[in-house]
Order: C-alpha cells, then structure tokens, then sequence
C-alpha cells in the first residue's frame, strides 16, 4: 500500500476541504480518466483495491497512472479508551481529494474495456466519480 517513506512531523490536523481541483483537473497522462466529483479523504487500501480491480479488468494491457497518493495520516484511539490522553496514534494514510481531481487515468485499451474498469475502480471509492475522455482522443 501507498505511504511516505518519511514526514516531517507524525500527526496531523484532519483540516477541512475546501474548493475545486485546480492542479490535477485534466487528463495528463493516458487518454481516459476517474475524476472525483466531491471531496473527500481516500485510504490507501481504497486506491490499492481500485488498482487492483482495474489492472485485473483490463488483463494487465495497456497502463495505469494513480494521480493521488496517501500523504496525509488519521489517527485514531483505541477502543474503550477515556477522554483526554492526547492525540492518538496514526491509524491509516489518506489521499485528500477535491471535486474535479482526476484520481486515476489509463492508456492502451479500447474505451469499452476502459469504462468498464473505472467503473470498477468508482465502487471501490467513497467519492462520486464521472467517467472522462481525453479531449483530442480518437479511436
């Protein structure tokens, strides 16, 4: 699973998530994408088992970008444990998406076999997504 190999500090505020995607809001890489239409945070076993569902749709033809990566941690307390204490350990690393960021994009399948993965890959996410097509691209 995806995670920074080394952070500055071990926690962080989980913040709030404001705005639209400016950077990362366009197909850069392959000609069709996933892009988010809410905001959201996404662990890195959701990105792992969109990748997995995609890569295994497409019969590992053709290639995948991930657009997002998991640099954030969530941290959590134990369970039964009191109020107060401090802040808890770092549970899991989430990616924090906005409305518009393309999460994932891929090249070198027919659209056909490129929508049904994604399609895949959009139940694996706890955000809505739209299915988006390079704008020059031609069959």
């Amino acid at each position: 699973m995806l995670q920074p190999k080394r952070t500055k500090f071990r926690r962080q505020q989980k913040g709030r998530i404001k705005g639209i995607a400016g950077r990362g809001a366009k197909i850069s890489f392959g000609s069709f994408g996933l892009k988010s239409m809410n905001e959201g945070f996404i662990s890195s076993k959701t990105i792992e088992a969109a990748r997995v569902a995609m890569t295994r749709y497409m019969k590992r033809e053709g290639k995948v970008w991930i657009r997002i990566f998991p640099d954030k941690p969530l941290t959590k307390k134990p369970a039964e444990v009191r109020m107060g204490k401090g802040k808890g350990a770092p549970d899991k690393w989430v990616a924090v998406v906005k409305p518009g960021t393309i999460m994932f994009e891929a090249e070198g399948v027919p659209l056909a076999v490129a929508k049904e993965a994604m399609r895949l890959a959009a139940q694996k996410m706890p955000v809505m997504t739209k299915f988006v097509v390079r704008p020059d691209y031609v069959e």
